[in-house]
């Protein structure tokens, strides 16, 4: 399976890994699964470490292919998605991220609850 993991999910991935539940854990392990780290999270994570609200000393993209993930860029046919998608999320980021995980049928890890409201594929955790 393909799986895009939301922003906090990767930050628990490398940090805090005891955060996320069994079954995300195993989804992360798995061989058969291919995990993306999207473009958009990176933006996130620099943002918020220019602001002050996270302590970043480590280069995400470099930790992330270190621990298998793969790098998946925010295209133009992404965007494009977001003009028609309703605002039951407010998060540029998350929203960025649901229409990502829409556009290319790809499903999403996520705690947030609000994806739900979305109709993009998501692996639930139990």
């Amino acid at each position: 399976m393909k799986i895009i993991i939301d922003t906090h999910i990767f930050l628990w991935a490398i940090s805090e890994p005891d955060k996320m539940d069994a079954s995300q854990r195993a989804q992360l392990e798995s061989a058969v699964n291919t995990i993306y780290v999207s473009s958009i999270s990176i933006v996130e994570i620099m943002i918020k470490a220019l602001l002050g609200k996270l302590q970043v000393d480590f280069d995400p993209v470099e930790v992330a292919q270190k621990s298998g993930f793969e790098l998946l860029d925010f295209s133009a046919q992404d965007a494009m998605s977001l003009k028609d998608m309703p605002f039951h999320h407010k998060d540029p980021f998350d929203r960025m991220l649901i229409a990502q995980s829409m556009v290319r049928d790809i499903a999403v890890m996520t705690n947030d609850g609000k994806f739900g409201f979305y109709d993009c594929k998501m692996v639930l955790s139990t």
